[in-house]
C-alpha cells in the first residue's frame, strides 16, 4: 500500500498549508467579488466621481500610517517567541494603535478644514473615510491569529464583511445613490471586519481581552523598535498612493479615475505574496534560529517562487491590457489599458518585497526598511513631478514602476547586510532560465 510523502505526514506542514489556504481563499474571494463589484461601481460612477473617491481613500491612507506604529511584524514575532507575555503584548499594542489613530484623525481633520469647504461633497467624504482610523487598532486581532497560525479567522472576518458590503454597494447602484453613500460603504466594511475579528477572538482564545495589560515599558520598546518601520510604512504608502494625490492636484479627477482602474487591476494580485509569506513567517523565524544555511536556501526558493508567480501574471495582463479594460469597464476607461500594461510589471518587485519585508524583521534590520522605502518615495515624487505634466496617468505608472524597482530591489545592493538578498533576487530574476538549467545539470551529473 503506497504511503504519503513525508511532508504530507508532517503536522506542521499541514497546519501551515491549511492556514495559507484560508488566507488565499479570502483574498481570492476579494479578488473575485471585490473585482466585479468594483467594476460595477466604477462604471456607475464614471471616471471623475470614481477618481474623486480613489483620491480620498489614497489621501486617508497617508494619514492612517500613524495607526500602523510599525507594530505588525514586531508584535507577531513577540507573540510567537514570548507566549507567556501575550497579555501585555496585546494590551500595549492596541493602546499604541488607538493613540496613533487619534493623532492621524486629528491631523487629517486639520487638513480637511484648511483645504476643503465644509459644504463640499469632498469634505463629507473625507470625514467619513478618515473615521476608519479609529477602527485600525482592531488589527491587533489579526496579529494574534497570524502568530497562532489561525488565519482562517482573519479570513472569515474579512470575507463576511466583504460579502455584506458588496451587496450594499450593488443596492446603492440599483437605487441610484450618490457618492457619499459609497464612501460610507468603505467605512462600513472596515467596521464589520473589526466586529467579526473581535467576535472570533473571543470565541477561540483563552486569553480574554479583559486580561490584557498596558505596559508602559513594553510600549516604549515597541515604539523604539517600530518607529523606523512606521516611517518606512509612510514612505511605502507615499510611493503606493501619492500618484493619485498628485494626479488629482496636477491633472484632475478624470485622470485619477483612469489611473485608479489600471492600478486596481494591477494591485489586486498583491494579496498573493502577502498571504503566502504571512503564513510562512512563524516557520521562517524558527528556521533562522535553527540553521542559517537552511534559512537562506528556503528564502532563495521563496524568492524564485514569488518572482515566477508574478511573471506568470504580468505577461498575459500586459498583452491583453487594452481589450481587457475596454471589455470590463467600457469606453469611458479606454485609456486605462496603456496604464495597466506598464503598471503590472511593478508586481515583479512587489511580490519579492513581501519576502524581503519578513527578512528585515527576522534579521532585525529595521532601519533598512526605512531607507529603502524612503528612496522609493523620494524617487516616486520626483518622477511624478517630472512625468505627470507631460504624460499624465501614463507618467504616473512609469514613476510607480521605477520607484518600486528602486525600493524593493536596486537599493538592496547598497547596504552590505542586504547585499546577499540583492543577489538572491537577482538570481530569481533569471530563475525561469536558471531553474531548468539547474535541473538538467543535476540530471546529467548523476
Amino acid at each position: 500500500m503506497p504511503t504519503l510523502p513525508v511532508f504530507l505526514r508532517n503536522s506542521t506542514f499541514i497546519k501551515l498549508f491549511f492556514n495559507a489556504s484560508w488566507l488565499l481563499s479570502e483574498r481570492f474571494l476579494t479578488l473575485i467579488l471585490g473585482f466585479f463589484v468594483g467594476i460595477y461601481v466604477a462604471r456607475y460612477l464614471g471616471p471623475s466621481q470614481y477618481g474623486l473617491l480613489s483620491f480620498v481613500t489614497s489621501l486617508v491612507s497617508l494619514f492612517a500610517v500613524a495607526t500602523h506604529m510599525g507594530l505588525s511584524g514586531i508584535v507577531v514575532r513577540d507573540l510567537v517567541k514570548k507566549p507567556a507575555e501575550c497579555g501585555e503584548i496585546m494590551g500595549s499594542t492596541i493602546a499604541l494603535k488607538f493613540l496613533g489613530g487619534t493623532i492621524g484623525f486629528l491631523l487629517f481633520c486639520v487638513y480637511a478644514f484648511t483645504t476643503e469647504r465644509t459644504a463640499n461633497i469632498e469634505f463629507s467624504i473625507i470625514l467619513i473615510i478618515s473615521a476608519t482610523m479609529f477602527l485600525k487598532p482592531f488589527e491587533v486581532f489579526d496579529f494574534w491569529f497570524e502568530s497562532q497560525v489561525q488565519g482562517r479567522f482573519s479570513a472569515l472576518s474579512k470575507s463576511t464583511a466583504l460579502i455584506l458590503t458588496s451587496v450594499f454597494k450593488i443596492l446603492l447602484v440599483i437605487s441610484g445613490a450618490g457618492l457619499f453613500y459609497f464612501a460610507f460603504a468603505y467605512f462600513l466594511q472596515i467596521l464589520l471586519m473589526s466586529f467579526f475579528s473581535l467576535y472570533f477572538y473571543r470565541k477561540t482564545t483563552s486569553l480574554a481581552w479583559r486580561n490584557w495589560k498596558i505596559n508602559a515599558k513594553r510600549a516604549k520598546v515597541f515604539l523604539q523598535m517600530g518607529w523606523m518601520v512606521m516611517l518606512g510604512s509612510f514612505f511605502a504608502t507615499v510611493y503606493l498612493r501619492i500618484d493619485k494625490v498628485m494626479l488629482k492636484t496636477m491633472v484632475g479627477d478624470h485622470a485619477v479615475g483612469i489611473y485608479a482602474v489600471a492600478s486596481q487591476l494591477s494591485e489586486v494580485w498583491y494579496f498573493i505574496p502577502t498571504a503566502i509569506v504571512a503564513s510562512l513567517f512563524p516557520k521562517l523565524i524558527s528556521l533562522r534560529e535553527r540553521s542559517i544555511e537552511e534559512f537562506n536556501k528556503r528564502l532563495q526558493q521563496l524568492f524564485d517562487f514569488l518572482f515566477i508567480l508574478a511573471l506568470a501574471l504580468a505577461i498575459p495582463v500586459a498583452i491583453f491590457a487594452e481589450p481587457l479594460v475596454l471589455k470590463l469597464y467600457g469606453p469611458a476607461y479606454q485609456h486605462s489599458g496603456t496604464v495597466l500594461s506598464i503598471h503590472i510589471w511593478a508586481g515583479l518587485f512587489i511580490f519579492m518585497r513581501a519576502a524581503f519585508s519578513k527578512w528585515i524583521l527576522i534579521e532585525n534590520a529595521l532601519q533598512f526598511s526605512m531607507i529603502t522605502q524612503g528612496l522609493g518615495a523620494l524617487l516616486n515624487v520626483f518622477l511624478n513631478l517630472l512625468l505627470i505634466p507631460r504624460y499624465a496617468e501614463v507618467g504616473a505608472a512609469l514613476a510607480t514602476l521605477l520607484s518600486y524597482a528602486m525600493a524593493s530591489y536596486i537599493s538592496l545592493a547598497v547596504y552590505p547586510k542586504s547585499r546577499p538578498v540583492f543577489w538572491m533576487m537577482t538570481r530569481s530574476l533569471v530563475s525561469p532560465i536558471r531553474i531548468p538549467f539547474d535541473l538538467l545539470a543535476r540530471r546529467f551529473s548523476r
